[in-house]
C-alpha cells in the first residue's frame, strides 16, 4: 500500500518511534515560528530549568497580534499587549532568536511573512504557538499549532512528542466558477463536514480544483483547516509551488535547486495510498458563501436565506442554531443579501496577501464605500503593503473611501489592539473565526471572501461583485 503526503513528511522526521499503540512519536522540527502571544511562559520555563534554545537559527519571531495599524510610531495602548511585545524583544535578544519587530520591513503576521522570507519548503515540519500555522501546509509542509509547554519543548530540544494522526482526503472535482474563491470553497467544506469533521486528522486537499488554485489561494484553504477541527492541512507541491518558491529569498540554485525539486515531487501521495476518510466536493456547483451564525460551519451560499433552528437534524445543532440566531440578531427566512453591516474588515492571516488586496481593489475601482460604513483594510505584512502601494492599490482604496492601514498585523481578526467592533456592530470580515465576541465584545461577524467583502462595502449589505 502506498503512502500519503502527510505520512511521508511525518516519517521523514521521526527521531524515535512510539513503542506501542496510543503513544507519541518524537518528531524533529525544522522550523519554529514565534509571536508575542503565548510565548513569554515558554521562555520563563526555560530559565527556571536552566536550559538554552537548542537551535536559535531554526527559530524566527515576529510581532503581529498586538501591533497598531494606524501608524508605525504608535505605542501599543493595551498594557498587557505592550508587555507581551516588550517580553518578545527581550527574550529573543537574550536567546539569540531573529525577530521582526513592528516597523521592520520583514514584519507582519507570522503565517504571511514565513513564505515571504523563504522560510517554508515542501516536506518540512513547522510549528508555531498559533493554530493557523496550518496555512503553511499549502507548500506541502507539515505545519500545525502548538501550546506554550510544547513551545518550550521545541525551544529546548528542537523536537516535539506527537501522537500519530489519521489522514483525510478532500477531493475537489472540477474548477471554481468565476467569482468563487478558495474562501468560499473552505466555507462550503466546513458547512458540509462541521467544525469537528476533521478532528484527529491531517487534511490533504487534492483534485483539479486545488491544482488550479494559486499559492495564496491554497494558503487560504489550508489556513481554515483548523476551523474544520483538523490538526493540519496540506497540498502536494507541484509546478505552481515550485514557481512561487523559485522567487523566494534563500532558495538553492542550479543543480541544488533541481535536486530539491526532485525530492519535493516525491512527496506527493502515492496513487495507491489510502486515507482514513475521504470527502468529495464538486467545485463547479459552488457559489460565494457567507457565515450567518457563530461558527464557520453555520455558513450558506450568499444567495440563500438565514436558516431556522428547526432545519437542523440533532438537538445539539438546533440549540446551537437558536443561540446563534439570538446572538446575531437574525430572523429565519431573511435573505442574506438583505443583511446590512456597519463595518467591512479585509485582513487576517486568511486573507491579507497581495492577491486578496487585488481582488478587493478590482471591485472597488471606480466605486465608493457606502455612506456611514467603515471599510478597514490591513495588510498581512509590511512587504504586502509596499507592493500594494507600488501597484497603486492604495490610491484605489483611498478614492473609494476605504481605510487602508499603515501597520501590518492581525488587527480586528484577533481584536487584541485598538481595532475592534463595538457591542452590537455587524461586520463582513475576511477572517477565519466568528464566535461570540471574536472581533470585540458583543460583535457580530459574517465571514466572507475578499471580493464579497468589497462588494458589501459598496452596497452596505452582504453582496457579491455580480450584484454590482
Amino acid at each position: 500500500m502506498g503512502t500519503t503526503l502527510a505520512q511521508k513528511a511525518w516519517d521523514a522526521h521521526v527521531v524515535r518511534r512510539a513503542s506501542g499503540g496510543g503513544k507519541d512519536d518524537l518528531l524533529y522540527v525544522d522550523l519554529q515560528l514565534l509571536h508575542e502571544v503565548n510565548t513569554p511562559q515558554a521562555f520563563d520555563r526555560l530559565r527556571a530549568a536552566g536550559r538554552t534554545v537548542r537551535r536559535p537559527d531554526l527559530t524566527v519571531g515576529t510581532e503581529d497580534h498586538n501591533t497598531p495599524t494606524l501608524a508605525l510610531d504608535r505605542v501599543i495602548k493595551d498594557r498587557e499587549g505592550r508587555r507581551q511585545a516588550e517580553l518578545m524583544r527581550s527574550n529573543c535578544a537574550e536567546f539569540g532568536i531573529p525577530l521582526h519587530r513592528f516597523g521592520d520591513p520583514g514584519q507582519g503576521i507570522v503565517h504571511v511573512i514565513a513564505p515571504e522570507l523563504g522560510l517554508v519548503r515542501p516536506g518540512m515540519t513547522i510549528v508555531c504557538c498559533d493554530s493557523h500555522t496550518t496555512t503553511l501546509g499549502a507548500f506541502g509542509a507539515l505545519a500545525f499549532g502548538i501550546g506554550a509547554s510544547q513551545v518550550e519543548h521545541v525551544l529546548a530540544t528542537q523536537t516535539l512528542p506527537m501522537r500519530p494522526l489519521k489522514t483525510m482526503a478532500v477531493n475537489v472535482e472540477g474548477t471554481l466558477p468565476e467569482g468563487v474563491s478558495a474562501k468560499d470553497l473552505v466555507l462550503a467544506l466546513i458547512a458540509q463536514i462541521g467544525t469537528a469533521g476533521g478532528q484527529g486528522h491531517i487534511i490533504e486537499y487534492r483534485g483539479a480544483g486545488v491544482r488550479a488554485l494559486s499559492m495564496e489561494a491554497r494558503m487560504t484553504l489550508c489556513n481554515m483547516s483548523v476551523e474544520a477541527g483538523s490538526r493540519a492541512g496540506m497540498v502536494a507541491p507541484d509546478e505552481t509551488t515550485f514557481a512561487y518558491l523559485e522567487r523566494c529569498p534563500g532558495m538553492p540554485q542550479g543543480e541544488e535547486w533541481d535536486a530539491e525539486v526532485a525530492y519535493w515531487r516525491s512527496l506527493a501521495s502515492d496513487a495507491d495510498a489510502r486515507f482514513d476518510r475521504e470527502v468529495t466536493i464538486d467545485a463547479r456547483e459552488l457559489s460565494p458563501y457567507v457565515s450567518w451564525g457563530t461558527n464557520p460551519a453555520q455558513s450558506v451560499p450568499l444567495a440563500g436565506q438565514v436558516p431556522a433552528a428547526a432545519d437542523f437534524g440533532t438537538a445539539a445543532e438546533r440549540a446551537a442554531a437558536e443561540r446563534a440566531l439570538t446572538y446575531m440578531d437574525l430572523k429565519p427566512g431573511t435573505a442574506l443579501r438583505d443583511v446590512s453591516v456597519d463595518t467591512v474588515f479585509l485582513g487576517s492571516c486568511t486573507n491579507s496577501r497581495i492577491e486578496d488586496l487585488r481582488a478587493a481593489a478590482d471591485v472597488l475601482r471606480g466605486r465608493k464605500v457606502a455612506d456611514g460604513l467603515h471599510m478597514m483594510i490591513v495588510p498581512g505584512s509590511a512587504r504586502v503593503r509596499l507592493q500594494a502601494v507600488e501597484e497603486g492599490l492604495d490610491r484605489v482604496f483611498a478614492e473609494a473611501g476605504a481605510d487602508f492601514r499603515v501597520g501590518a498585523g492581525c488587527s480586528m481578526c484577533a481584536a487584541l489592539n485598538e481595532d475592534r467592533l463595538l457591542p452590537g456592530q455587524r461586520a463582513a470580515s475576511t477572517n477565519n473565526r466568528n464566535f461570540e465576541g471574536r472581533q470585540g465584545r458583543g460583535s457580530r461577524t459574517h465571514i466572507v471572501s475578499p471580493a464579497v467583502a468589497a462588494a458589501t462595502a459598496v452596497t452596505g449589505r452582504l453582496s457579491s461583485p455580480a450584484d454590482l
